[in-house]
């Protein structure tokens, strides 16, 4: 069932199930690790998204509870070279990541060299040995070309979903973007909506466009959000 054919209650909790919780800010502490990760614990997240330095910590964390925690590669600006996102993969999965969000080398695919942005997403996913690899594409600074050719590298390569953005450039996931990775994935993979997304009402307009995994920092504020769903049309 779509989430947005739910009642409002039921799809308030659903919406809660398929949220990546981030913290990725470069002053991240902690203590703020901490209260993201009971915040998950309460809610019942996807996961947990931190930063590489913060898997282990995470880990510790959520122990128990069932909660993966996703790590980021190559982020935010997916140019490092592929020895080294394959080396951070490792890395993060010997910490205990479940997940890994990585950003493609977004120069190379705007220079047209497809080859190398599929190789660098398949180390990733060699690095990740069956586990769940996204790739975000940072939408705002591609053309629809790009972005389309960005989703069937990704197919190709052996990504589990694409994901729209990092949250760190001009601009985050519109539900035009998510509309058309869906349309060019199909049910091949999932499609992750990221980047300014805070409210319940942004989490269903991207859930009703084609999404099924979302990534924000707000997922205390969605999981309490009241929609009328009549007057919003879902």
């Amino acid at each position: 069932m779509e989430l947005f054919t739910l009642k409002p209650e039921e799809a308030k909790k659903n919406i809660v199930a398929i949220i990546d919780h981030t913290i990725l800010k470069p002053e991240t502490t902690e203590q703020e690790v901490v209260r993201v990760c009971r915040e998950a614990m309460e809610l019942k997240t996807a996961s947990v998204c931190v930063n590489p330095c913060f898997v282990k910590f995470a880990v510790a964390q959520l122990a128990g509870s069932g909660i993966p925690v996703t790590s980021v590669i190559g982020f935010p600006l997916g140019a490092n070279a592929t020895e080294i996102k394959g080396f951070e993969t490792e890395l993060a999965l010997k910490d205990g990541a479940q997940e890994f969000d990585m950003v493609i080398n977004i120069g190379a695919l705007k220079s047209g060299n497809f080859d190398f942005v599929k190789k660098d997403i398949q180390a990733v996913v060699k690095a990740a040995s069956g586990k769940i690899v996204k790739v975000i594409l940072e939408t705002v600074l591609l053309t629809e070309k790009e972005k389309i050719k960005a989703c069937e590298l990704a197919v190709q390569a052996g990504a589990r979903f694409v994901k729209t953005s990092t949250g760190f450039s001009k601009g985050g996931a519109t539900v035009e973007d998510i509309a058309l990775m869906r349309k060019t994935v199909g049910n091949q993979i999932g499609v992750k909506a990221s980047g300014g997304i805070r409210t319940f009402t942004d989490a269903m307009e991207m859930v009703r466009a084609g999404a099924n995994r979302i990534g924000a920092s707000s997922a205390k504020q969605i999981a309490a959000g009241i929609v009328d769903f009549n007057s919003d049309g879902y």
